[in-house]
């Protein structure tokens, strides 16, 4: 991973990146959030599209159900709880006002780097919060740690197709989306790329912390900023076909 990332920081174009076997990572060309024929013109309107609006609100039950398959597998949190666990450790607060006061911490970094809040920015909490309250009761577990292992990847993967179709609606994103979109603006690089880095980061800090790192932690470190681009290809792709 560190190699990838040192040769993506040189300058070598994304495109030209294959794994040994010579299976392009095609995901590390999407470098910005595509827009489609449903996304808003833009992400703060009073009056935004039907299309975008239906189309947030499907992206973001997804993102949720995702987040609830993760947390059903019970094979490790999510990086940013992670490091909401580490916060806890060190200051005794709640994990709930810590992961708040995260929260609170990441918009403000959105200043500097013109992230523009909208609707989807508040229906992020709201939904997500309600698909985890109403769908986890109903999600299957398993008594084998691989079996678990492999939902916490289904998860992740859900979690990015979620994410890529609330994002591609472009009403606005949930903090850590926009701190994703805002340094992928910035940097110019892969969004996946992007996402990757913010989400080691956060494990690093957070275990630095104390807080609890297990597979699913890992899995979702490195496989939501693909699940992401590779979602918003197969929207382009869908979208083109029509």
């Amino acid at each position: 991973m560190l190699v990838l990332l040192c040769i993506v920081s040189a300058g070598t174009t994304a495109t030209q990146l294959t794994f040994d076997l010579d299976i392009p990572l095609s995901f590390f060309s999407v470098t910005s959030v595509p827009k489609l024929r449903w996304s808003s013109p833009k992400a703060f309107t009073l009056k935004p599209p039907l299309a975008s609006v239906t189309f947030l609100i499907l992206g973001l039950v997804v993102f949720g159900l995702g987040e609830a398959i993760l947390v059903t597998a019970g094979v490790g949190v999510s990086p940013w709880t992670m490091f909401a666990e580490g916060v806890t450790n060190v200051t005794g607060l709640s994990l709930g006002f810590a992961t708040f006061v995260i929260s609170a911490i990441v918009l403000v970094l959105w200043i500097p780097l013109k992230q523009t809040p909208g609707i989807g920015t508040i229906l992020n909490a709201i939904i997500i919060a309600l698909v985890l309250e109403y769908v986890l009761p109903f999600l299957p577990t398993f008594e084998t740690y691989v079996a678990n292992a492999l939902l916490a990847l289904v998860g992740v993967l859900v979690t990015g197709f979620g994410g890529a179709i609330y994002l591609v609606a472009n009403l606005g994103p949930g903090p850590r989306d926009g701190l994703m979109t805002g340094f992928q603006t910035v940097t110019h690089q892969p969004i996946a790329l992007v996402r990757m880095i913010l989400e080691l980061t956060v494990v690093a800090i957070g275990w630095a912390l104390g807080g609890t790192l297990g597979l699913g932690t890992v899995f979702f470190a490195l496989g939501i900023g693909p699940a992401m681009a590779i979602g918003m290809q197969i929207l382009q792709l869908r979208s083109s076909a029509h």
